[in-house]
């Protein structure tokens, strides 16, 4: 098989100028200068015989037809090339390389420590890193080739990425220990709508949980809305309203120790996945694949029986 008439270098060049819409950044990103990446993009159009991309000085630069495709089969050689270098230093059956992990924020405190601790033991020289964000920049993340693998939430996932479910849980009532519906065996949305909902506001939960109360036909009200998990949960504690969460921590009190109760939802509401995503357009590397294989094996935490 005769060797191609363009280079590695020439395709990283293209793929970095289609990620960042200008020769001058992609320069910035791959250290060299805008005119060693027009260089490169116009002997790669002049070595392929098509017009892969438009380079406009205000406007940056866009792909042609032709330039899409190959910036898509150009991103599995560079793959590929990469994981071969990695093969070749590393022993049977080992795997080496880096493995970058996105995580919806508040699945990460119960998803991310396994994932680090027992299969960072298991496999030393995976360099595991982690991004956590919110389901839309996590789908551009994965797009792009930042993120190899994501876990989230099974609701709004944009794009059409490769998808395992792991476990499911159903949204409770989080309430303070001393609230009148603590003692409750569980408590209806009803019950709700005329109290404070402390709101945790980071898509998709907010969606959700406004979801769970438009699907009876209630509208809650609004307190206090913020994005963060664990300041529900003291805001809860400090008897300021009742917050409605999916994740169940193992602690029964707030960041600063005052106790909550996380009570079922009566009738039932339908659970909601937790999902592990990854890129459909590239295989995943066989480190990725060891990694959604170990996050199915895991005992994840579910409702009480």
């Amino acid at each position: 098989m005769d060797a191609p008439d363009f280079s590695l270098r020439q395709l990283a060049y293209l793929v970095a100028a289609a990620d960042e819409g200008t020769l001058a950044a992609a320069a910035t990103r791959l250290h060299v200068t805008p005119s060693a990446i027009s260089d490169a993009l116009n002997e790669l159009e002049r070595t392929l015989g098509e017009k892969l991309c438009v380079r406009r000085r205000a406007l940056g630069v866009t792909l042609t037809g032709a330039g899409t495709q190959v910036v898509a089969r150009a991103r599995t050689l560079l793959s590929d090339a990469h994981e071969l270098a990695l093969s070749l230093r590393a022993a049977d059956g080992e795997l080496v390389g880096p493995l970058t992990i996105g995580c919806y924020p508040t699945l990460a405190p119960t998803i991310l420590p396994p994932l680090l601790h027992d299969f960072g033991e298991a496999h030393p020289r995976v360099d595991l890193q982690i991004f956590e964000a919110t389901h839309d920049e996590l789908e551009a993340r994965i797009d792009a080739g930042d993120v190899d693998v994501a876990f989230v939430y099974d609701t709004l996932i944009p794009g059409n990425p490769h998808r395992q479910r792991l476990f499911d849980l159903p949204a409770h009532v989080l309430l303070a220990a001393d609230d009148p519906l603590a003692d409750a065996a569980s408590v209806r949305l009803e019950e709700l709508t005329d109290r404070d909902l402390i709101l945790l506001d980071a898509p998709p939960s907010s969606q959700h949980t406004l979801s769970l109360f438009a699907a009876r036909g209630l509208a809650p009200h609004i307190r206090h809305r913020t994005p963060s998990y664990e300041a529900v949960r003291t805001l809860v504690g400090r008897g300021l309203g009742y917050g409605v969460l999916v994740q169940r921590p193992a602690n029964p009190a707030s960041y600063e120790g005052y106790p909550v109760v996380m009570k079922e939802i009566s009738p039932p509401v339908p659970p909601v996945g937790i999902e592990v995503i990854w890129p459909a357009a590239t295989p995943p590397t066989e480190r990725v694949r060891a990694l959604i294989d170990f996050a199915r094996s895991i005992r994840w935490p579910g409702p009480p029986a």
